[in-house]
C-alpha cells in the first residue's frame, strides 16, 4: 500500500489518502509541539509521498495549528486544491463567552469564519463537529452545517467523539429532511483503545460512514519507546493520559508488537498502526508527528502486511470489555439459528431447545 491508494471516505465521493496527517502537534504553544518549520518539512513530506489530507482544529495550539496549514497551503491555490484539509469547530477559543463554543448556530457560524480565516481558504473540506454538544439540539446543528455546505463554505461534514446513538439519530434526520448528511466519524481506536467496537464501528458500518481513528499509538504509549524498565522514569509530555496506560495489559501488547515488528523488519509502531487500518470501517488512520524521522516511522507502516494469524494475537491480547449487549449478542447465533450455519456463521444447537417434535408445544 502507498499514500496513493485513495479511498472515497464513507459514502461520499471525496478520495483521500489511507494515512491522514494529523495537525494537532503543529505549533509549540501546548508545549510539546513542532516548530513552524518543522511542520512545514512534515507537510511537504507527507504530500511528496502522495498523501492528501490534513485535519486539524480551530483550538489546536490556540488557533496556531490552522495557521501554519493556512500559511503552507492555503496561500498557494495550486497546493489548495490537491489537498483535503479537515478542520473542527465546537472547541471555545475566548475565555468567558458561553457562545464561543459548542454547536450552535452563533458558535458554527463565527468558528467557521475564523478557521477560514487562519487556513486562508474559502472552503473547508470536511467540517467536524469535535463533540456532541448536549446543550444544542441536533436539528439546529444539522441545519447550520447544512447552511454552510449551501453557501460553499463546506464541503463535507462529520462527527467526531460522538455517542453513537447521537450519531444515528443525526444522520436519520438529515436524510429525512434532505440536509447535508454525515460522511464520517472521527474517534479514538488503537490495540489499547477498542470499546469503539461496541457501538461507534458497528454504527459507522450500518450508516455508511468512513472512520478516521485518531491516537492510533495512544499518545505514543505503542511507539515502542515505553519498556518495563523505563516506565517509571521515563518523562511523558502528555503525562497522564500516557503513563495511566503503562501497565501489564499495554506492556504484553507491546511484547507482542516487538515479535511482529522484527519479523518484518519495521517498527512497533508501524506494525500498530497496520493493525488499526486494517480494522472494519477504517477509511484513513489519523498519524500525528512532531519530527519528519517519526513521521516516516509511521508511514512506515504502509509497507507492513500482518497476516490473518498476526491480527489474531494481536486481537486477543487486546480484547476490550465492551458494554451490553455485546456479549449477549455473540450468543445469540444459538437460539436463533439452532445449529444452522447462516451467511458463513456456524452456530451451536442452544441446550434448552426441543430435541423432538413431541417437545414442541
Amino acid at each position: 500500500m502507498s499514500l496513493t491508494d485513495y479511498v472515497t471516505l464513507g459514502q461520499s465521493g471525496l478520495r483521500v489518502s489511507p494515512f491522514c496527517l494529523g495537525a494537532m502537534t503543529f505549533g509549540e504553544e501546548w508545549g510539546w509541539g513542532a516548530s513552524v518549520a518543522e511542520s512545514e518539512t512534515m507537510m511537504a513530506r507527507f504530500l511528496e509521498r502522495g498523501g492528501n489530507f490534513i485535519d486539524t482544529a480551530n483550538v489546536y495550539t490556540k488557533g496556531h495549528s490552522e495557521k501554519i496549514i493556512g500559511d503552507y497551503v492555503g496561500r498557494d491555490r495550486s497546493r489548495r486544491d490537491r489537498v483535503v484539509i479537515a478542520t473542527k469547530f465546537f472547541g471555545n477559543l475566548y475565555n468567558g463567552d458561553p457562545n464561543g463554543g459548542g454547536a450552535g448556530r452563533k458558535a458554527i457560524a463565527s468558528s467557521c469564519e475564523q478557521s477560514l480565516r487562519r487556513l486562508q481558504t474559502d472552503y473547508i473540506d470536511l467540517y467536524w463537529m469535535h463533540s456532541w454538544d448536549r446543550f444544542t439540539p441536533i436539528e439546529e446543528t444539522l441545519r447550520a452545517l447544512d447552511d454552510l455546505v449551501r453557501a460553499g463554505k463546506v464541503r463535507y461534514i462529520g462527527f467526531s467523539d460522538t455517542p453513537a446513538w447521537k450519531v444515528a439519530q443525526a444522520q436519520t434526520i438529515a436524510r429525512f429532511r434532505g440536509w447535508t448528511p454525515l460522511i464520517a466519524l472521527q474517534l479514538e481506536y488503537s490495540l489499547i483503545e477498542r470499546t469503539v467496537e461496541g457501538e461507534l464501528i458497528p454504527a459507522a458500518l450500518e450508516l455508511g460512514l468512513g472512520v478516521t481513528p485518531w491516537s492510533p499509538l495512544r499518545g505514543g504509549v505503542l511507539s515502542g519507546k515505553y519498556t518495563r524498565e523505563n516506565a517509571r522514569t521515563m518523562k511523558a509530555d502528555r503525562g497522564e493520559r500516557v503513563t495511566q496506560f503503562l501497565d501489564e495489559r499495554s506492556f504484553a501488547i507491546l511484547d507482542e508488537l516487538a515479535r511482529l515488528a522484527s519479523a518484518h523488519a519495521t517498527t512497533p509502531a508501524a506494525v500498530a498502526l497496520s493493525w488499526v487500518q486494517s480494522r472494519p470501517g477504517v477509511s484513513s488512520t489519523i498519524i500525528g508527528a512532531r519530527r519528519l524521522d517519526q513521521l516516516e516511522q509511521n508511514l512506515a507502516a504502509l509497507d507492513v502486511r500482518l497476516t490473518p494469524d498476526e491480527i489474531a494475537s494481536l486481537d486477543k491480547l487486546s480484547q476490550p470489555a465492551l458494554n451490553f449487549p455485546a456479549n449477549f449478542l455473540k450468543a445469540a447465533g444459538m437460539f436463533m439459528h439452532a445449529g444452522a450455519t447462516v451467511n458463513g456463521e456456524r452456530s451451536i444447537v442452544w441446550p434448552l431447545s426441543p430435541k423432538t417434535d413431541a417437545e414442541r408445544y
